[in-house]
C-alpha cells in the first residue's frame, strides 16, 4: 500500500506538471459552462416548468446541471492525452520501471479530479453574484459527487483510449455517448417536464441521479432519496470503471 501511494503521487505530480505547463485546456473546459452561466441562465428566471423555480432560485436549479456537464466533458476526453503518450512511447518506457500499474491510472485520474474540483469551485464562486445561495456542508457533498463523476469519466476515457489507440476513433465515440447522456440527465430543463417515454429512458441514465441529487443539495436537502441513490449508483459505477481501466493499464504496460 505505501508503494501504491508513493507511485500514485509520482504519477500525479508528473501529470499535474504537464497540465500546469499548458493550462489552455483547463481554461477551455471552464469556458463553455461560463457561457451557459452568463448567456443562458438569466433566461431561466422567467421560465416556469414542473420541478423548476424561477427568479434567483433558477440558479440553484441550473448550477448543478453545469457542474455535471463540466464533470462529464472535462473527463470523457482525457483519453486524448493518453493516446499521445502511447504514440510517443511514454507508456512503453514505463514497462521497465517498478511503478505500480494501478498507480498509472490513479495518478492521472487524481490530476483530472483536482482539475475538475478547482473548475467547479471557480464556477460556483462566479455564480454567487448572480443569486446562487451556497451552504458549505451541502457544497462539500456536491463536490464529492463531482469527484465520483470525474473518476468514473476519466477511468472510462482512459480504458477506451487504451483499446482504440486513435484520436480519430475516440472523438466521435466520446461525443456520440456524451450528448445523449447529457440531454437525458436534465441539466438544462427538468426531466419532469418531459413526456412519459422520455422520463422512462432518463431513469436508466446515471447522470440524471447526479443532477437530481446536486439540486437537492443546493436547495439544502441532504437526506433525500435522490442523494442516497446518486451516492450508491455513482460509487458502484466508479469502482467498476476504475477496476476496468486499471486492468487495461496492466495489459498495456505488462
Amino acid at each position: 500500500m505505501p508503494s501504491l501511494v508513493r507511485d500514485t503521487w509520482l504519477v500525479f505530480q508528473r501529470s499535474m506538471l504537464l497540465t500546469l505547463r499548458n493550462p489552455t485546456w483547463v481554461a477551455v473546459g471552464l469556458a463553455q459552462p461560463l457561457y451557459y452561466l452568463l448567456l443562458f441562465a438569466p433566461l431561466l428566471k422567467n421560465v416556469r416548468a414542473p420541478g423548476m423555480a424561477g427568479g434567483d432560485a433558477a440558479f440553484a436549479f441550473f448550477i448543478p446541471g453545469l457542474l455535471t456537464q463540466l464533470a462529464l466533458f472535462g473527463t470523457l476526453f482525457v483519453g486524448f492525452g493518453l493516446i499521445g503518450e502511447l504514440r510517443d512511447g511514454v507508456i512503453e518506457r514505463m514497462r521497465v520501471t517498478p511503478v505500480s500499474r494501478f498507480a498509472l491510472l490513479l495518478g492521472r485520474a487524481l490530476r483530472d479530479v483536482v482539475t475538475l474540483v478547482v473548475q467547479a469551485i471557480v464556477l460556483v464562486v462566479i455564480s454567487i453574484p448572480f443569486g446562487l445561495s451556497v451552504h458549505f456542508g451541502p457544497l462539500i457533498l456536491v463536490l464529492c459527487l463531482m469527484v465520483l463523476l470525474a473518476l468514473l469519466g476519466a477511468s472510462v476515457s482512459y480504458a477506451v483510449a487504451l483499446i482504440l489507440k486513435s484520436e480519430d476513433a475516440l472523438a466521435p465515440l466520446a461525443n456520440g455517448v456524451a450528448m445523449p447522456i447529457l440531454l437525458l440527465s436534465g441539466v438544462f430543463l427538468p426531466m419532469a417536464a418531459a413526456p412519459g417515454w422520455l422520463q422512462g429512458i432518463s431513469h436508466a441514465n446515471p447522470l440524471r441521479y447526479a443532477v437530481d441529487a446536486s439540486r437537492d443539495l443546493f436547495a439544502g436537502h441532504i437526506t433525500t432519496n435522490a442523494v442516497y441513490e446518486a451516492a450508491i449508483i455513482l460509487l458502484a459505477l466508479t469502482v467498476a470503471s476504475v477496476i476496468w481501466a486499471a486492468r487495461r493499464f496492466a495489459r498495456s504496460v505488462s
